[in-house]
């Protein structure tokens, strides 16, 4: 659940882009704002299993063809699956079971909400945050994130959700 409250609150409501936030990230740039991320679990999903790293538009059309396909092909559970096994939580560390070995220290079922919070505080940038050695904005936004977690319902989110 920390992922959904981190990387994309309305994963279950979407059918694979979040418009809103598109059109929000697009209003926020044209205004001298920093172009920033509004990219979906499930748009992700696509770009990390089946595209090149860096970016450009032509890689934008691909990816968005692919997350039609992606969201009607699987159902929200499998793509959760996919992402969580998929995204890289450190340089060269993909995978929640491989984040909570290397970065934790635990094994996935073992380790708590707050560490699945610090290691959804690291997605945005894994190669510049770091989940093992946590600065002081990873502490505030794995805590910020585990307040959005409590406000979605918790782990009773997922059932609800699929």
């Amino acid at each position: 659940v920390a992922v959904i409250a981190s990387e994309d609150q309305k994963f279950f409501q979407h059918n694979g882009f979040d418009w809103a936030s598109i059109r929000s990230a697009i209003e926020e740039s044209r205004g001298g704002s920093r172009l920033r991320g509004a990219s979906t679990i499930s748009q992700q999903v696509a770009k990390n299993l089946y595209l090149w790293p860096n970016q450009s538009w032509i890689r934008k059309g691909v990816e968005a063809y692919l997350t039609v396909w992606i969201e009607l092909l699987w159902p929200k559970r499998r793509i959760l699956e996919v992402y969580l096994n998929v995204a890289e939580f450190a340089d060269g560390v993909f995978g929640t079971g491989a984040a909570a070995d290397h970065l934790i220290g635990r094994a996935p079922g073992e380790f708590t909400s707050y560490d699945g919070a610090l290691l959804a505080a690291v997605l945005p940038d894994p190669k510049r945050l770091s989940a093992a050695t946590p600065s002081d904005y990873v502490r505030r936004r794995a805590s910020e994130i585990m307040g959005v977690v409590e406000d979605l319902g918790g782990v009773g989110y997922l059932a609800d959700g699929s």
